[in-house]
């Protein structure tokens, strides 16, 4: 009896016992059809700065970084939320530096942000310094 019981204790803490076994189940559960609608909480998320040369790009989607990009530049991802990132929302973002604008001033390079193919944010052409933040919900 004390030993099922630090049989079940190690696997909660190894993170590998229930977890792994609900994990197991779920997709024989669901069917994948190549036709069928993004899950809930599966987002197509596309982050774009525009402009010509190089410029520092900060951004955060599915994965995250802060790279030294060429423009245009655009990355597209998979964001798949968690039950409580559906409930709060989850942050998306792209930050990019600045480029030399037609009158010779610098200003902050455009971005914008498409969630599932619509455009849910910009910086108004590189006007808005702050760059493009979105939270995805549901």
């Amino acid at each position: 009896m004390l030993l099922a019981g630090c049989g079940s204790g190690d696997e909660a803490k190894d993170g590998e016992g229930s977890a792994d076994r609900a994990g197991d189940k779920a997709p024989s559960s669901q069917s994948a059809s190549p036709d069928a609608a993004p899950e809930k909480g599966t987002h197509e998320v596309t982050l774009e700065v525009g402009g010509t040369g190089k410029v520092a790009v900060m951004y955060n989607a599915a994965s995250s970084g802060f790279e030294e990009q060429s423009l245009p530049w655009a990355l597209t991802e998979t964001v798949e939320l968690t039950a409580a990132e559906q409930r709060v929302g989850y942050l998306v973002t792209a930050v990019p530096g600045t480029i030399t604008a037609a009158d010779g001033s610098l200003q902050q390079a455009p971005c914008v942000i498409k969630v599932d193919g619509k455009k849910v944010a910009d910086n108004n052409a590189g006007k808005n310094p702050k760059g493009c933040t979105f939270t995805i919900k549901g």
